[in-house]
């Protein structure tokens, strides 16, 4: 344990300012992550600033003001989820506080994390993914982009994130597998089918080329403008088509990804072959699907077998 002699004094906010360097450099976080700290912090330095009168340093910061802090998030009515998030933000970045030597103990680590449920991931139908990909017109460029998009996302259970990040490259055409970039920089190889190697093609054959000094020239999914096409973007297209289809306006470009792995263990695939295709880096993660399939095994079977129907 640190001596209160050896303490470094340090402000909260170049605290958290190195905190979030180590983030990046030394964790390799992707930049979602680091807003997302980001945000939970601030909102640390939000509430300290204007409801405890004073913005501590890390070392005056104990478990009397962080359950305060917890307080005022429910007080707030921020969800569960969000709240359980912050909490595992001030865990990781006072423990960081305590390798450093900014504070003697890490008085996170005590407050107990709100229970929040598991809820079970929004999916399609294969009837309705098809009815999806089917939606972009085939005539026109933008229509086969669209396709090619969608039959990507489902094909190999891409984030919306790895989907634009993909380029010309990483595309190995004789095997049909892909190179994806995944949270944290993690590198994984997902293979994708015949519909979405047919997509692709036709896609890449109305794709206009980029100069090669340009920063986009290799990026597979360029928007009208001829530059990567973004997050923000592809959700924007999906709306479009889920009014013009008629499904659940809750659908997402990850639904598609909830998709493909319900899909893959309905179909028979083991737990650990579709961790694997999720860039998963725990199996518990990919668990959350086995509760869906099994889901839908006792309703099936409640439905068909005699003896399963419950009595009138």
């Amino acid at each position: 344990m640190i001596s209160s002699q050896s303490i470094k004094s340090i402000e909260l906010h170049d605290a958290i300012d190195s905190f979030l360097r180590y983030l990046q450099i030394e964790r390799n976080a992707s930049d979602l992550t680091l807003k997302s700290y980001a945000e939970d912090l601030d909102s640390l330095v939000e509430y300290l600033t204007d409801y405890e009168g004073e913005l501590l340093p890390p070392d005056r910061i104990g478990i009397s003001e962080l359950r305060r802090f917890v307080a005022y998030l429910h007080e707030c009515q921020y969800e569960r989820t969000t709240i359980a998030r912050r909490l595992a933000c001030l865990r990781s970045f006072f423990r960081y506080c305590c390798r450093e030597g900014y504070t003697k103990t890490n008085p996170a680590k005590p407050l107990r994390t709100p229970r929040t449920g598991r809820k079970l991931p929004h999916f399609l139908t294969t009837d309705q993914v098809a009815s999806l990909l089917e939606a972009p017109p085939a005539n026109n460029k933008m229509g086969l982009r669209d396709r090619a998009i969608f039959e990507t996302l489902y094909s190999a259970g891409l984030r919306v994130s790895e989907l634009v990040s993909l380029n010309i490259s990483d595309w190995d055409q004789d095997s049909n597998i892909i190179r994806v970039l995944g949270k944290g920089r993690k590198e994984r190889i997902a293979p994708i089918g015949s519909y979405a190697d047919k997509a692709l093609k036709r896609w890449l054959e109305e794709r206009e080329a980029k100069p090669k000094a340009h920063p986009d020239s290799d990026a597979i999914f360029l928007n009208r403008l001829k530059t990567r096409i973004t997050t923000r973007s592809v959700g924007r297209m999906l709306e479009k088509y889920l009014l013009q289809t008629g499904l659940d306006k809750k659908t997402s470009p990850h639904t598609l990804r909830h998709s493909f792995a319900t899909h893959l263990l309905d179909g028979g695939a083991d737990l650990r072959s579709v961790q694997e295709l999720l860039g998963h880096k725990s199996l518990t993660t990919t668990q959350i699907y086995t509760h869906v399939s099994t889901k839908r095994l006792r309703e099936t079977y409640e439905k068909a077998h005699p003896h399963a129907q419950r009595s009138k």
